[in-house]
């Protein structure tokens, strides 16, 4: 598990993955930017009060609290960003990490987003429910990564398996060995957990679980 990610983060700062990284960058941004501006709106919308002072003070604590729930909506956006680029970067990942294996089969694009969207969805109430937490000392933080562990692992394992495999037995492997893709999605949540950097997720997250899921095919033999 250390070792694919540490084979992975140095990766995704290579040549063939710069030329994704922007592309990855540019709609994470504008997704973010996006909800921002209709979150900040939407609240905005709802103060109403009669001395102007105090409306300044309010709309700089809800700035604030943007700015905060910000880092628990990096993760699903990530998740969502991760449907659009997911093909592109898995193949220069197994290129990479095994070159004498067999090439992955690209996923129709529209089944690669619809999956991304279902785990965004999921992801986006998980991250919700963690952010109420936020006042909770050291629960949050548990809570933070136990339920980004879940998800990154699910996630990104199924969107990397599902080039070798059928829905149907991905997600029999991942229910056979959903401990141990928990524990790999643990390095995945850490990397959420980073400001800025965690703006790369999807491009850790493909390239590390590529590489965990070639690793598992040949420690049980199954080949893909």
């Amino acid at each position: 598990m250390f070792e694919a990610a540490a084979l992975a983060l140095p990766q995704i700062f290579s040549p063939p993955y710069r030329r994704v990284l922007a592309k990855v960058l540019a709609l994470t941004l504008v997704l973010l930017a996006l909800v921002w501006y209709g979150l900040d709106h939407l609240i905005v919308g709802y103060i109403a009060v009669p001395w102007p002072w105090v409306a300044t003070v309010l709309s700089v604590l809800t700035g604030i609290g943007l700015f905060v729930g910000m880092a628990f909506l990096v993760a699903p956006v990530s998740s969502l960003v991760a449907g659009f680029f997911l093909d592109e970067l898995a193949e220069r990942a197994e290129r990479e990490s095994d070159p004498k294996g067999p090439p992955g089969i690209a996923l129709p694009a529209g089944q690669s987003i619809w999956l991304a969207s279902k785990f965004a969805l999921v992801s986006l109430v998980v991250n919700l429910c963690a952010l109420l937490l936020l006042l909770v000392p050291g629960v949050n933080v548990i809570a933070f990564f136990v339920a980004n562990s879940y998800l990154a692992g699910r996630e990104y394992f199924e969107l990397a398996a599902l080039r070798y495999h059928p829905l149907e037995e991905v997600r029999a492997l991942r229910s056979r060995h959903a401990v141990y893709l928990f524990i790999c999605g643990f390095p995945i949540a850490m990397f959420l957990a980073v400001p800025i950097v965690n703006l790369l997720t999807p491009l850790f997250g493909t390239a590390y679980m590529v590489r965990v899921h070639k690793r598992l095919m040949r420690s049980y033999e199954i080949k893909p």
